[in-house]
């Protein structure tokens, strides 16, 4: 396949096509409610925004540097993920990139190439897929279900492994469904990944919005990790940062070797000012970070009580950002029931099409945006919304 024809045959991006719907918008209902990014809806602390200005204006900020990380962010994220975890992790096995995607493109690269198989659970994370189908990458799709709490069966994901695959993809706490996947079903994962000859990709984007305090996992001090585990890591939600382009990723000393190469190649190094900025933030910042979650929690708790008024919208799975919300309009496209939410109610949503197959019933939700009254206002307007298919249809 040309490189015309792999592009041509990637999606459009759907938070764009979200916010073409959100133009449309009239206002008859009130000031628009986007909830189709996960982005946070607070800037970052005082402190770090001054400590992030004044970094900026350093000379050094506007110069080249190490292409796995400056070397101070890459010791400091080492230590912390040391501590949460209760695994020593060196900063030889840390890359800082520029956002958790550049992790997972370089990963990517770096595991597979065209022709090869990497297996993404369904619902999967739409960039996932949309990185896969420019490299000529085959997505295998993992069919998850809301009675499984969209978790993986490990049978079923073995049955998936053949000679083409090279990956299992992970994201937990999961986007777009919210479910945290147990240490236990990890580390059986893990194993048979590394009994395949394949490596486990997990996603920690969404990590520090655990409210629970104890270690997400232990796959870190599992033999297996070295050669098998690959874990991805954004600084923007954590610290209210997502416009500056700061990820992490931890892997094993063979695969960091050719992580280095791509990184190089694709932007050299992440931006410098975050990352003078950051080795204080994640010492400093602990409080932050811990109330950032309890905050989201409340959130999901007004999500609840709120879409408990709504018995035709089931929430069938939610945590961390999301909520993946099953809608009443059965079989109409899920992308026609949020392009009409977001033009003709102001409510602003992600299609479950975008998500993969098998998805039509539901809808993303990131209620982490919107504050506790406009959680409120979402079930308001959804309880306008016609009853009868063929009005809404």
């Amino acid at each position: 396949m040309s490189r015309t024809a792999r592009l041509n045959h990637v999606s459009v991006p759907p938070i764009a096509q979200a916010a073409r719907w959100a133009a449309s918008y009239d206002g008859r209902h009130g000031p628009l409610v986007d909830c189709s990014q996960a982005v946070p809806n607070r800037p970052p602390p005082p402190e770090l925004a001054e400590r992030l200005a004044r970094a900026g204006a350093e000379p050094a900020a506007a110069r080249y540097g190490d292409i796995l990380g400056d070397a101070a962010l890459r010791a400091a994220y080492a230590a912390h993920v040391s501590q949460r975890y209760g695994t020593p992790v060196s900063p030889g096995q840390v890359a800082i990139t520029s956002g958790c995607n550049q992790a997972f493109f370089a990963a990517m690269i770096a595991l597979a190439g065209a022709g090869d198989a990497v297996i993404l659970p369904t619902p999967w994370y739409f960039n996932h897929q949309m990185t896969l189908d420019m490299l000529g990458i085959e997505p295998r799709p993992l069919p998850l279900d809301a009675a499984g709490g969209f978790l993986p069966d490990p049978a079923a994901l073995e049955a998936l492994i053949d000679a083409r695959t090279r990956a299992v993809v992970l994201v937990s706490p999961n986007n777009p469904t919210g479910a945290v996947y147990p240490d236990a079903l990890l580390c059986e994962i893990l194993a048979l990944c590394a009994r395949r000859g394949v490596t486990l990709v997990l996603d920690e984007t969404y990590r520090d919005f655990l409210t629970a305090e104890e270690r997400p996992h232990s796959l870190f001090g599992r033999a297996d990790a070295e050669d098998h585990l690959v874990a991805l890591y954004s600084f923007s939600k954590s610290y209210a940062i997502p416009g500056h382009r700061v990820g992490a990723l931890i892997a094993g000393a063979a695969l960091m070797a050719d992580i280095e190469k791509v990184v190089d190649c694709i932007q050299i190094c992440a931006p410098r000012p975050a990352q003078a900025a950051l080795p204080w933030a994640i010492e400093a910042l602990g409080d932050f970070r811990r109330a950032s979650a309890a905050e989201i929690a409340r959130r999901a708790d007004a999500f609840r009580d709120a879409f408990s008024a709504l018995p035709n919208w089931r929430i069938r799975q939610i945590g961390a950002y999301f909520a993946f919300v099953e809608h009443p309009f059965a079989g109409t496209p899920s992308e026609s029931v949020a392009e009409r939410l977001a033009r003709e109610f102001g409510v602003v949503t992600l299609p479950g099409s975008f998500f993969g197959p098998g998805q039509d019933r539901f809808l993303r939700i990131a209620f982490a945006n919107v504050e506790a009254p406009s959680i409120h206002e979402i079930a308001r307007r959804l309880a306008l919304v016609p009853a009868r298919l063929e009005a809404f249809a």
